[in-house]
């Protein structure tokens, strides 16, 4: 059920401390590790949003074992996967992508479904890779069935990923728990997201899992075990850029705790993006601190391997005193929504002028005017239309509730943080 919100207008530059929950897509690969490994462990600080709950829910229905710790942390016990099973994958692409590689270790027939959407979303590249690698996959796109027999024989496989970096993710996540492990070659136009990969590739290697990325394109997993363990799963980066960006479009102030020093998250790059638009940007043991511009400076930037950041970029862009030219995310057309029609659709439908290329977006700033700004049921459409809404007074997002997704309560956050002087 959607859920229409009238985006509250900053009276004057925005200052606040914002702490963000962990990090979706960290703690989707740590609940798939943890699910797959020798031994019991601990997720602490994970995030509880519908993509990760979903995650959670269909690794249980699977025999997994969960329990909540008294910290908020998730316990998880892995035990032989078992059908049949109905797995309801939401819109996440994690757990569409993720999960079917894992699922086809089990015995029985396990389905997996989702919201309407999902059903249009690329799938066919992660279950042909399955096929070839030994499972039995009834379909091409949600819904489908895994007839799972217990076990995949593995091997080498070439797929074709410039649709998402999530189905090397998907099939390397497994990979181990193969007889003969998993090799997987890409061939195509560039992979996007690259950076999600490397988060995989990290975090297998912190499971005990040998894996040799030492050519590109080309990622090998040795079968192994995937050792159990306590795992810390950090703030998510991306989800802090539309309070980073309130800063930015209204001249305040913004931290975000728990910023860490080194990651893999792509998030981590924002702080480039937004110095480039005229912030300054700091980071201390107090966190990452975003003072924003007298005016935002527009840029020609690719966001190849930060595409999940296009949508905060784009609002910043409607918002900046030149124009913007966002390259490299022909992508993100089959994300959620296709996020480069729809950016172009609501921009102008506020009296911007935006235009789809053929990877991309160029935007020209003009005088923005308040209108009903449509999230396509898509958690980052929303937050793009509520940094608008920060200086554009009558601004209303259609579905404020899409953003659950991954942000358990933003429109709360979002309060706290305007009200916090």
């Amino acid at each position: 059920m959607t859920q229409q919100w009238s985006a509250p207008t900053a009276a004057g530059p925005v200052h606040a401390t914002v702490p963000v929950p962990g990090s979706k897509s960290i703690t989707n690969r740590t609940l798939v590790l943890a699910a797959l490994a020798d031994r019991p462990s601990t997720v602490r600080t994970p995030l509880r949003s519908r993509d990760t709950t979903l995650m959670a829910a269909a690794l249980q229905s699977l025999g997994v074992g969960f329990a909540d710790g008294p910290d908020g942390s998730w316990l998880v016990t892995p035990d032989a996967l078992q059908g049949p099973a109905q797995v309801d994958c939401g819109l996440a692409g994690t757990v569409m992508r993720f999960l079917p590689p894992a699922a086809a270790l089990a015995v029985g027939d396990i389905t997996f479904d989702g919201d309407p959407h999902a059903r249009k979303r690329p799938m066919s590249t992660i279950l042909d890779a399955l096929r070839a690698l030994g499972a039995d996959v009834a379909g091409d796109a949600l819904p489908f069935t895994l007839h799972g027999k217990g076990g995949v024989p593995g091997g080498e496989v070439t797929i074709d990923a410039s649709a998402s970096s999530q189905f090397v993710s998907g099939l390397l996540l497994s990979g181990a728990r193969y007889e003969s492990g998993v090799t997987v070659r890409h061939s195509g136009k560039p992979v996007p997201s690259l950076p999600h990969i490397e988060m995989t590739v990290t975090m297998l290697r912190e499971a005990g899992v040998v894996v040799d990325d030492s050519t590109r394109d080309v990622w090998r997993v040795e079968p192994g075990a995937v050792e159990g363990r306590d795992w810390h799963v950090e703030p998510d980066l991306s989800n802090a850029t539309p309070f980073l960006a309130a800063a930015a479009v209204t001249g305040g102030e913004v931290t975000i705790p728990g910023w860490p020093e080194v990651t893999t998250q792509p998030g981590g790059a924002v702080r480039d993006l937004f110095e480039r638009m005229g912030c300054t940007v700091t980071l201390t043991d107090a966190g990452l601190t975003l003072r924003g511009p007298d005016r935002l400076t527009g840029v020609d930037v690719d966001l190849r391997d930060e595409s999940e950041l296009t949508p905060t970029v784009a609002a910043l862009a409607a918002l900046a005193s030149g124009p913007t030219r966002i390259r490299g995310v022909a992508h993100i057309r089959g994300h959620e929504t296709d996020r480069i029609a729809a950016l172009a659709a609501e921009i102008n439908r506020l009296g911007g002028a935006a235009e789809e290329t053929e990877d991309g977006l160029v935007i020209t700033p003009r005088p923005l005017r308040g209108d009903v700004w449509r999230a396509y049921a898509d958690h980052r459409m929303a937050t793009a239309g509520a940094i608008i809404g920060l200086v554009v007074e009558g601004v209303s997002v259609d579905d404020i509730g899409s953003t659950t997704k991954t942000i358990p309560d933003f429109p709360g956050m979002w309060a706290t943080m305007l009200g916090s002087r």
